[in-house]
């Protein structure tokens, strides 16, 4: 198994960023490492959707876990593996919001995980949440 877990603290309402994380379709419109994604239903556990990455193929992916404005979670299939992300939120003093992402890889597919992704996924990581912040800002 291989695990990336990053936080950082943005200036942000959690009913905003929920909002904002929550409309799957408009992801592309501020995640600057989307091109398309889509969810298949209500933002809830046992939802599929689809997603496609800047530079990566397009996946498809479950809501495992669902709790608003606190914690959202997926996993996607890979050849003789999975990769499961989480997103934590936690409200803070002052209108700051602590947000924290999970990545977890398993199956043969660690090692490139591990040394071609690993970087990558933790600077999107903060691009994400930067954008993210200015979104929220905007949805209030």
């Amino acid at each position: 198994m291989y695990e990336i877990k990053e936080e950082t603290v943005i200036s942000a309402e959690a009913a905003a960023v929920w909002r904002v994380v929550t409309d799957v379709a408009r992801w592309p419109e501020w995640d600057p490492h989307e091109d398309l994604a889509r969810l298949d239903g209500e933002f809830a556990v046992g939802t599929a959707g689809w997603v496609k990455q800047k530079g990566n193929p397009g996946a498809a992916f479950t809501l495992t876990e669902v709790v608003p404005e606190r914690r959202w979670a997926s996993e996607c299939s890979l050849p003789g593996g999975r990769l499961w992300g989480s997103n934590d939120y936690e409200q803070l003093p002052g209108g700051k919001l602590r947000c924290t992402r999970t990545v977890r890889v398993t199956g043969p597919l660690v090692p490139l995980f591990r040394f071609h992704f690993g970087r990558r996924m933790r600077r999107d990581f903060f691009r994400t949440w930067t954008a993210l912040e200015a979104r929220a800002a905007a949805v209030r």
